[in-house]
């Protein structure tokens, strides 16, 4: 016959609630927020403020690879008209302006290239 302690002592074992369980898992969605999350919370942030930004004469590259110049912004609008050729002008939405480029821009990138000169 089996006594009721040892009964008792075989069945306590099984379960119970580890924080070291949980551990890996937060580790895990730490990690995520800080090489994916973070990341593309910033460039979206970034692209809203260009969106907001769009003035005539601005030189842009839409998502679909088309460079044009704006020739209308108007300020609430969801939509810019951009220049793509010589009396070409397509409304484009806002969102859909991925880039803009321009002479400044040209300018960071040449000086990027150009090797400094020795004195």
């Amino acid at each position: 016959m089996i006594s009721d302690a040892f009964a008792q002592s075989a069945a306590g074992g099984a379960g119970g609630f580890s924080i070291q369980g949980l551990l890996p898992f937060v580790l895990i969605f730490i990690i995520f927020y800080f090489l994916l999350i973070r990341p593309q919370q910033k460039r979206v942030k970034q692209h809203k403020i260009l969106v907001e930004n769009l003035k005539r004469g601005n030189k842009v590259l839409t998502a679909g690879g088309i460079f044009g110049v704006i020739s209308k912004a108007t300020e609430g609008s969801e939509t810019v008209s951009v220049e793509i050729s010589s009396g070409v002008i397509v409304d484009i939405a806002r969102q859909m302006i991925s880039e803009v480029r321009g002479d400044e821009k040209l300018k960071k990138v040449v000086e990027k290239i150009k090797p400094k000169s020795k004195k």
